[in-house]
């Protein structure tokens, strides 16, 4: 049996089950969703998990019945797979508002499962996210091969053993089953080179037409894949920063992976010393920070929205964290070495009551009280 290692939404869980007739949590496959939620939950809920198919036949079956059975503080797993139970919770809801925590509700394809939460259990859901394992989560023994393996419970639980095995079969398994769920893709191995530029690509700012070119696409089905891997947990899309609203919306974002496990087994980078010597090191490095503080917001849920900035005249940091009263800015560097001109972006874009940080491979040194120059280890321990 594999060791469980603690989550840090489990607290977040805890008060959404006091605060929500209905929880509901999206993620990755074999993100570990459904071991936590045993593991916190196991003698107070019944778990039902529609990747069994009896459980399919017996909703289908008769509905009416299969609700008497399963009236009250039970799981629900791979939700998605019946879509048509949407209708008949919002039901045993409402007949039942004031019952905070009757039913949980696990997901593995995010916009399938939020279009009908959003249709059937609007003001009556709480929405949480369970992404792979964060830093601070991981056994101290395992953090030097995260950023090369990942962050996959799994992987991390059996120290890595055969990663780029897991990562094959993976992904072999989501291009030929979630993918044909999600999507009508006619050829997977043009999908697959289509993952493989984007992870070559990453924590870059994404340039569709450039894509398509390459893989003699349409930039409409460049869109459309970019948007399976975000609905899937694979890929996630940072917006630029503009005080203007609008402009954030029509500017190119920059694409990073949830996993930089992916990245490095797409690019046959997943040695560490074949990894430091690429090219590519530096833009892994970054992508495997900004996941980092992604799944440290997520799975707080502390509403913060992450952006980049980049001006027109040559200005750019690598990640704004926006709390709305006060951002965190945030650049991010391969280097062992501090030079001053790292820093010098923030230190013109920051206003009072904001946080500066370098984050790269040296050691901490001593800077202004609002502006930290830290190791990246020390950083993403306490986050």
């Amino acid at each position: 049996m594999l060791t469980y290692i603690n989550r840090s939404l489990e607290s977040t869980l805890t008060r959404y089950i006091g605060i929500f007739p209905v929880v509901g949590i999206t993620g990755s496959r074999q993100s570990g969703k459904s071991t936590l939620l045993k593991h916190l939950l196991s003698n107070s809920y019944s778990y039902v998990s529609f990747d069994d198919y009896r459980f399919v036949l017996q909703f289908k079956d008769d509905p009416e019945k299969f609700f008497r059975i399963y009236s009250n503080r039970v799981i629900f797993d791979e939700v998605q797979k019946v879509p048509e139970i949407f209708d008949y919770i919002k039901i045993a809801v409402d007949n039942d508002r004031e019952n905070y925590g009757k039913y949980i509700l696990t997901g593995s394809a995010q916009f399938a499962f939020l279009q009908r939460t959003s249709e059937s259990l609007a003001g009556r859901i709480g929405l949480l996210s369970l992404l792979p394992f964060g830093f601070s989560e991981i056994p101290n023994v395992n953090h030097e091969m995260q950023m090369t393996f990942g962050s996959y419970p799994e992987l991390v639980t059996r120290n890595f053993i055969a990663a780029s095995d897991w990562y094959s079969s993976y992904l072999d398994t989501y291009i030929s089953r979630d993918l044909r769920t999600l999507s009508n893709i006619g050829d997977l191995s043009d999908f697959r080179k289509f993952m493989q530029i984007l992870a070559g690509r990453c924590a870059q700012i994404l340039n569709m037409s450039d894509i398509a070119h390459d893989l003699g696409l349409t930039v409409h089905t460049v869109k459309k894949w970019i948007s399976i891997l975000e609905a899937s947990y694979i890929v996630f899309l940072v917006k630029p920063f503009y005080k203007n609203y609008g402009k954030r919306l029509i500017k190119a974002p920059k694409i990073y992976f949830y996993d930089t496990g992916i990245v490095n087994f797409l690019l046959g980078t997943d040695n560490f010393p074949i990894l430091q010597k690429s090219p590519l090191y530096g833009p892994v490095f970054e992508n495997f920070i900004v996941s980092e503080i992604l799944k440290k917001e997520k799975h707080l849920k502390s509403n913060a929205e992450i952006y980049y900035y980049r001006s027109n005249y040559g200005l750019e940091v690598d990640l704004i964290v926006d709390k709305k009263t006060s951002k965190e800015w945030i650049e991010i560097k391969a280097s062992e070495t501090y030079r001053p001109a790292m820093v010098s972006a923030i230190e013109k874009l920051m206003e009072p009551g904001d946080t500066g940080w370098l984050l790269y491979n040296g050691i901490n040194l001593p800077n202004t009280e609002n502006l930290k120059i830290s190791n990246f280890r020390e950083y993403l321990l306490n986050v």
